[in-house]
């Protein structure tokens, strides 16, 4: 097993061990560490939930199927077809949170390019922007919103509420930078694309049952369910169908152990940090006037030089509850702002291993330029939408 660990699967465990030493040592106090799990614990049953629910309704061929045939809808318009991805990506995304996205619809988008004679690029970009960019309408669409909800203050249908515009406004910006650097006649080559031909799926029962799973997942929320309670129940669903129908496809590998490690460290660590001179270099970095596009440019900034994850809970530790426009701010910056560097938020690492896997070459310079301009763009127009809409 140590053998087949990556590079990226030693870091994680690199920073779970060295938030052990903190809590052994007690640089972090065991009742510091006991609050932080308090709070993680439900998130780290969502996260696994969620992750089984996407791998298992992929599994059963339902993002493949509604690939194709949004494929076969654009009639060889690339136009339409992009149109058309954007809008599956963001509903993944927004829905299903943006590791499924990164994780599971990048090879569905990837293996549908050869099908239908598409450069494989514009597709894997497509994912991975909106992936960020698509992630701030509901608490479930990133892990930093659910990091923050409690102290924000606001519920699910509140949250959408008040990030329902900035949401639509950074994946119109997003929208943007894709059709200009990626998806025009001058980037992509060819007028036209080839439908690919419908295949039937294996397993029409499983692909019904993994559908109505996620239908599920989705009623929940609208009802308000927690999301831990949703993403339970209805991965419960799928895995009963494959209990009783592919029972062989129900493998340990399903579990996101490496999400789950990276997440306890992070709730280890960073705390520590905080406790020990990060939080006065926080309060610096975002100055004490409350200006809502210099927190979201921090945000944005450490996402990318440290990972969105750890770059919000150090800033988040240092703004009071007392003002939700700043922390909605900060999730703005730490949601739409990492998408410059390849380690700026887990998914876009996620991301990188998936292209690599199939062979999808991605040109760093042009990922790290175009990232940048959509990163400071998208950032000034979202953080305008935020307070506009106030």
């Amino acid at each position: 097993m140590w053998r087949r660990l990556g590079v990226l699967d030693w870091v994680r465990i690199g920073l779970l061990a060295l938030g052990l030493v903190f809590l052994v040592t007690g640089l972090l106090p065991w009742a510091r560490a006991a609050e932080s799990f308090e709070s993680v614990g439900p998130l780290l049953i969502f996260l696994v939930a969620i992750i089984v629910l996407a791998e298992l309704t992929k599994e059963a061929q339902v993002f493949d199927a509604i690939a194709a045939r949004m494929a076969v809808l654009g009639r060889g318009n690339y136009a339409a077809l992009f149109v058309l991805c954007t809008a599956f990506a963001s509903f993944v995304t927004i829905f299903l949170n943006l590791d499924t996205t990164a994780v599971l619809l990048t090879p569905v988008m990837l293996a549908l390019a050869p099908r239908a004679r598409i450069a494989a690029l514009p597709l894997a970009m497509t994912t991975i922007w909106l992936a960020n960019t698509a992630s701030l309408l509901l608490p479930v669409s990133n892990l930093t919103n659910l990091l923050g909800m409690d102290k924000i203050g606001l519920d699910a249908t509140e949250f959408a509420a008040r990030m329902w515009a900035p949401q639509v406004v950074s994946i119109a910006v997003t929208m943007a930078f894709l059709w200009v650097f990626f998806w025009r006649r001058g980037e992509r080559r060819d007028l036209r694309y080839t439908p690919p031909v419908l295949e039937p799926v294996a397993d029409r029962a499983l692909f019904a049952t993994a559908s109505a799973g996620c239908l599920l997942f989705i009623v929940l929320l609208l009802a308000e369910a927690h999301v831990a309670l949703a993403a339970t129940a209805a991965a419960a669903v799928v895995v009963a169908a494959f209990v009783l129908r592919a029972r062989e496809r129900l493998t340990w590998s399903l579990i996101p152990w490496q999400l789950v490690v990276l997440v306890t460290g992070l709730f280890l660590v960073v705390p520590t940090l905080s406790a020990h001179g990060l939080s006065g270099l926080m309060s610096w970095m975002i100055g004490a006037e409350g200006d809502p596009y210099r927190t979201a440019a921090v945000g944005a900034a450490l996402s990318n030089a440290i990972n969105n994850l750890p770059a919000y809970q150090a800033v988040e530790a240092v703004i009071p509850a007392t003002d939700p426009d700043r922390l909605l701010a900060l999730l703005v910056g730490t949601n739409v702002g990492p998408v410059i560097t390849p380690w700026a938020s887990l998914a876009t690492l996620l991301w990188f291993e998936s292209c690599r896997r199939h062979g999808v070459r991605v040109p760093m310079r042009r990922f790290l330029l175009t990232g940048a301009g959509l990163a400071v763009v998208g950032l000034v127009a979202t953080v305008w939408a935020l307070v506009a809409f106030a």
